[in-house]
């Protein structure tokens, strides 16, 4: 049953479908170079670390943006601040897309989808929050999130195969053109909101912005929560891009790295469906989140110090289960501790360390001369630390509005037993 006193729409579906299409075009415009990266270099008369920099900037414009978009989207309302976002993004695109050979172009356009990008992703909790009842928010913030992995992955599976089919001017023109209709049936189909709020009389009260920034930042809990994400984001984030260099100290070959990628990826897109449904189901924030964080330590040392293929299947699969699976219910669990503030404050701020960990790939790449060319040192650091990270979150609350539902629920299981 749902939540007494609270209507759903199902028009809610066609907002949450038009919201995912825009986040899988923005990764795919975020990533769709890496793959071919020789090819766009030719293309572009540039050299790879140019192309490389199109994709970084996308971390260090979010790192400037995220707050200022947080800061629009719980002042002006979902559809007006990710509307915004997604018009950036099917703009530039298509800039991208009428210059295809120009570098200067498409640094310009990589710069504007980049602006747009916190736009969107920061608000990912502030959607669950208008459209769904409490007890849904998880797993649909998980739902969204399994966009951004499907964006990732046609980014790196279309690239080749459209560069092959239509040239990379080709490319261009398709990932443009799809990415300005994605922005345009946003427009056309989001809403603010439903008529009736899908939250219980009285939830809907918030803080003002700059109010509830100065409350989450006073917030211990915040911080623990905050370390543990960008330590886990940061081994998750350090595979996906020293693959290459970690794969020959681990000595797989060129197809087992990127099939252990792929299990990585396929671990937080089935992670991303299980674990927050899991969290509703049961209504436990912290217990859920512990585990998790436990899952990814011996997993990392199991992934750089295991021998054999097989137990790094089992590791980078658990790796991306547990790590990326359980982000979204960090994200709901920090919307629900910072409570009142607006879900685009918080959002913005785990968002922005789950960005930030980013840094932890250029420290590895620093300090794998201080460890005899090796990663492996870094990594199992980043595990101890980890580790330590989930000892601090033993002090951790459980989610107020998690012992809300459940004391909501006593009353009436009771009551169906008699």
């Amino acid at each position: 049953m749902e939540e007494p006193s609270v209507k759903l729409y199902p028009y809610r579906w066609v907002v949450l479908a038009v919201f995912m299409l825009i986040n899988v075009m923005v990764q795919v415009l975020w990533i769709c170079y890496a793959p071919i990266a020789t090819q766009a270099a030719a293309a572009y008369g540039v050299k790879r670390e140019d192309i490389d920099l199109l994709a970084n900037l996308f971390m260090l414009i979010y790192l400037v943006v995220s707050f200022p978009a947080a800061w629009a989207i719980d002042t002006y309302g979902f559809k007006k601040a990710v509307g915004f976002g997604a018009l950036l993004m099917g703009a530039f695109s298509l800039l991208r897309a009428l210059f295809p050979t120009n570098y200067t172009m498409a640094l310009v356009g990589s710069i504007g989808i980049s602006i747009g990008q916190p736009f969107l992703l920061n608000a990912f909790t502030k959607f669950a929050a208008i459209w769904f009842p409490q007890k849904h928010r998880a797993t649909i913030t998980g739902v969204i999130f399994l966009a951004m992995f499907l964006g990732i992955g046609l980014g790196e599976v279309l690239g080749p195969a459209l560069v092959s089919a239509c040239g990379f001017s080709g490319m261009q023109l398709i990932y443009g053109v799809a990415s300005a209709v994605s922005a345009l049936l946003f427009i056309l189909l989001a809403r603010s909101g439903p008529p009736t709020s899908a939250s219980l009389p009285g939830e809907e009260v918030r803080a003002l912005v700059l109010d509830s920034l100065k409350q989450i930042l006073k917030n211990k809990s915040v911080y623990i929560l905050s370390l543990a994400l960008f330590l886990a984001s940061g081994i998750v984030n350090g595979v996906f891009t020293l693959i290459d260099g970690l794969g020959r100290e681990l000595s797989l070959t060129v197809d087992q790295g990127v099939l252990l990628t792929a299990l990585l990826l396929l671990g937080g897109i089935v992670g991303s469906l299980v674990i927050p449904a899991i969290s509703d189901a049961l209504g436990r924030r912290k217990l859920v989140l512990l585990i998790a964080v436990i899952l990814a330590v011996p997993a990392t040392l199991g992934m750089v110090l295991g021998r054999g293929f097989a137990l790094e299947v089992v590791c980078f699969f658990v790796m991306g289960f547990a790590v990326t699976g359980v982000t979204p219910v960090a994200y709901q669990y920090g919307a629900e501790i910072t409570y009142p503030a607006p879900e685009g404050t918080s959002n913005g701020i785990f968002a922005l360390v789950v960005q930030a960990s980013g840094l932890l790939i250029v420290l590895m790449d620093a300090l794998r001369g201080v460890f005899h060319n090796s990663y492996i040192p870094s990594f199992v650091g980043l595990a101890v630390l980890l580790g330590g990270a989930a000892f601090l979150m033993i002090s951790l609350s459980e989610s107020p509005k998690m012992v809300q539902s459940l004391a909501a629920a006593e009353p009436e299981s009771i009551s169906n037993a008699g």
